[in-house]
């Protein structure tokens, strides 16, 4: 889909020490910090805070959004999570089951983030951004 993308220096190290997303996906000023995460059937998930918390930190200070992307092997397929949608259960974040059923794939998540109506661009034909700042700014 066009985005230019990289792996985090720290990614599936057992230690992060750093402030490094798994992936970081831009395109055309759109910005997306990845942790990424695998499971063979659709379960509850659950994260540490302090990797949270630093996915969270690296996306303030790239102006990008924080998202878990999950590998569901029976699925053969990605689900997107937005941070909003963890739940803080003592000192690490939730993804329950039925917030996973209901998280888009990767591919409908990332061409409601690229796609552009034709309205919106006969009303601004240059704005490349114009979808991703709409995004950022619910």
């Amino acid at each position: 889909m066009g985005f230019a993308a990289i792996r985090g220096p720290a990614s599936g190290a057992k230690v992060k020490r750093g402030v490094y997303p798994d992936v970081v996906a831009i395109r055309s000023g759109l910005v997306l910090v990845f942790e990424v995460k695998y499971r063979k059937k659709i379960e509850t998930i659950y994260l540490p805070r302090n990797q949270v918390e630093k996915m969270l930190e690296f996306a303030r200070r790239a102006g990008g959004i924080a998202l878990i992307a999950i590998k569901i092997s029976e699925l053969h397929d990605w689900r997107i999570v937005p941070v909003e949608k963890l739940e803080l259960v003592g000192d690490k974040f939730r993804i329950s089951r039925r917030v996973i059923e209901e998280s888009p794939r990767l591919d409908e998540y990332i061409s409601s983030m690229i796609m552009r109506t034709l309205d919106e661009y006969l009303e601004h034909p240059y704005d490349a951004h114009l979808n991703n700042k709409q995004h950022s700014e619910n």
